[in-house]
């Protein structure tokens, strides 16, 4: 088997879809930005709609965060094709109707499509779940996903750090996705044992 070609410049897929928890995908647009890491964004319909209700951006200002910007019908965009050389992808936050078309490969959208394409190259898909309680089928569907290859990371506070603002509990969440592809944040305040 033959590695892959390295990256000239290094290349993360962020997907938004229309859980509750936006600001998990803006922060990390900022993040990879101030990384000098190029960031590639599809949003569903649903991420949208989201965003009005819990923030005062409008689309067009989260897509100007990231380096390039697809509509989410775009099926024959760069990100669709496995012979586009990426870190990997993370949706922040995933939804259950996202994780569930990823989990069977039904790829109606550019953001399950870049997800399933992701799969299939061997690259790191981490998904931060946004939903609770989750019913047997959620957890199936969560198990088939780790199967495949996908990191399920719900974007869970970590208590241990005394945040003194959601800002902080987000920067935490954010820091601990992008330690997945060796991205150090300087986010992350590090578990030192007691």
């Amino acid at each position: 088997m033959t590695p892959a070609p390295p990256l000239p410049v290094p290349r993360v897929i962020v997907g938004i879809s229309g859980a509750s928890g936006v600001i998990y995908g803006i922060r990390l647009l900022e993040t990879l930005r101030s990384l000098s890491v190029e960031s590639h964004l599809v949003m569903s319909r649903a991420a949208e709609l989201t965003l009005s209700r819990e923030t005062d951006l409008k689309a067009a200002d989260v897509r100007r965060m990231a380096t390039v910007s697809y509509p989410v019908e775009d099926v024959g965009a760069a990100i669709s094709s496995g012979s586009f050389l990426t870190l990997g992808m993370i949706i922040a936050p995933c939804s259950v109707r996202s994780m569930s078309e990823i989990a069977t490969g039904i790829t109606s959208t550019l953001l399950s499509r870049a997800a399933d394409v992701t799969l299939k190259e061997r690259r790191r898909l981490v998904l931060m779940v946004r939903e609770t309680p989750l019913h047997l089928g959620h957890l199936r569907t969560l198990v088939t996903l780790a199967e495949m290859g996908a990191v399920i990371a719900p974007p869970l506070p970590a208590m241990y750090i005394r945040p003194d603002s959601v800002a902080d509990l987000v920067d935490h969440s954010v820091g601990r996705v992008l330690d997945l592809f060796g991205l150090d944040t300087g986010m992350v305040t590090r578990w030192s044992g007691g």
